[in-house]
């Protein structure tokens, strides 16, 4: 494998992911994202997490002199990302369902084994999905290719395999996954991604021959499903928890939650409160992840100062109180469509564009609607 590899370590100190985003170059972001030792930014394990948002992000690279229009891909990607998280706001569990259609020419339900055991026979892309298994991480072009083949050329429906990938992740993102799978699968877009071997070859640098993606693509989307690829199976996944005590509190503070999706040091930081890191069973049995997600996650909580961990649920932390209405007073979240039975009060997430709420029946339908709102960034049109 190239020396791009080194990047799938993530840090997780503080201080260490701003560095990294101190790091990243939007412009050549532009040019070479595709390929898999592009300039991209190795930033979306701690922008799924809440660590930094996407306004961080833009906030950041503006300051730096980037102009719009100069980096106006860079700023589409992280644009697409709000697109994903207001679809899933709207939809909330419909998310889970085809979106724009029912996905076309779909065989069964459940996981492709070869897919699972990184053995599809295109070695490109089992060497990525070795490296997933290690280290948590997949660049988004090769994301793309494992979706296409998962689901366009073995023709399983996508809802079964994106859980499979989302599980090990350590940027999973349950709106940019699902819908991401869907836009693939063509339940969420008019038509179906397809890549060939000449794709993948190029932007991953290899040079393999003579398999099933070695076609013409109109011979792709009419071939049956490959030998390699028709077995398949159900998934099971399981979440390893850490056990710990109901946590100790001061019920005349506030209480901060976080979570998987909000690991934020600076969120409240200058308040006196209680801080508590929620990690509910029954979100993780419906929304299974890793050991090596769960160990990162744990890891990013250590930087926010005064963090308890507590595996268990909701309603355990609002019996701290002595009656709901204090609870309700308290306890304080951010709003997030799989956190939404939370307790008390629910801040808004920090929107690049907070003013565009709906996701609009398209990408670029949404985006038309953003990028008048880039003057507030930069103080002109």
């Amino acid at each position: 494998m190239k020396n791009y590899t080194q990047h799938y370590t993530f840090p997780t100190s503080y201080d260490a992911i701003l560095e990294q985003l101190d790091g990243i170059k939007p412009a050549l972001y532009a040019r070479t994202r595709n390929f898999v030792d592009g300039s991209v930014t190795y930033l979306s394990p701690y922008i799924s997490r809440g660590v930094i948002s996407c306004r961080q992000v833009l906030n950041h690279v503006l300051k730096k002199d980037h102009k719009p229009w100069q980096i106006e891909k860079f700023i589409q990607e992280l644009a697409w990302r709000e697109y994903f998280q207001r679809t899933w706001q709207q939809l909330g569990d419909g998310i889970w369902d085809d979106i724009k259609r029912p996905q076309p020419d779909v065989v069964h339900h459940r996981m492709v084994d070869a897919v699972a055991a990184a053995s599809t026979s295109i070695n490109a892309i089992d060497e990525h999905i070795q490296l997933l298994f290690d280290k948590g991480y997949m660049h988004n072009h090769v994301r793309m290719y494992v979706a296409s083949i998962t689901c366009n050329i073995a023709k399983a429906h996508w809802l079964v395999p994106s859980k499979w990938l989302y599980y090990h992740l350590l940027d999973g993102d349950i709106a940019s996954n699902t819908c991401s799978w869907q836009w693939v699968a063509g339940a969420f877009a008019t038509k179906k991604y397809y890549c060939n071997q000449d794709n993948v070859n190029r932007y991953t640098y290899s040079e393999q021959k003579d398999t099933f993606l070695d076609k013409e693509y109109p011979a792709l989307v009419n071939m049956p499903v490959p030998p390699q690829l028709e077995a398949s199976s159900e998934l099971t996944l399981h979440t390893p928890l850490p056990q710990t005590a109901l946590p100790a509190i001061d019920i005349s503070k506030p209480t901060f939650i976080y979570n998987n999706y909000n690991l934020d040091p600076q969120w409240h930081s200058h308040e006196d409160g209680n801080r508590i890191l929620l990690l509910e069973p029954s979100h993780f049995e419906k929304y299974p992840v890793s050991k090596q997600v769960i160990d990162f996650i744990l890891a990013l909580g250590k930087n926010i100062l005064g963090l308890q961990v507590y595996t268990g649920e909701m309603s355990a932390i609002a019996k701290l109180y002595p009656n709901s209405e204090t609870a309700n007073e308290q306890i304080v979240s951010k709003e997030n469509p799989v956190y939404s039975h939370y307790t008390g009060k629910r801040e808004e997430r920090d929107w690049m564009f907070p003013e565009v709420v709906k996701p609009y029946s398209s990408f670029f339908a949404f985006w038309k609607k953003c990028a008048p709102y880039l003057k507030e960034y930069t103080g002109n049109q």
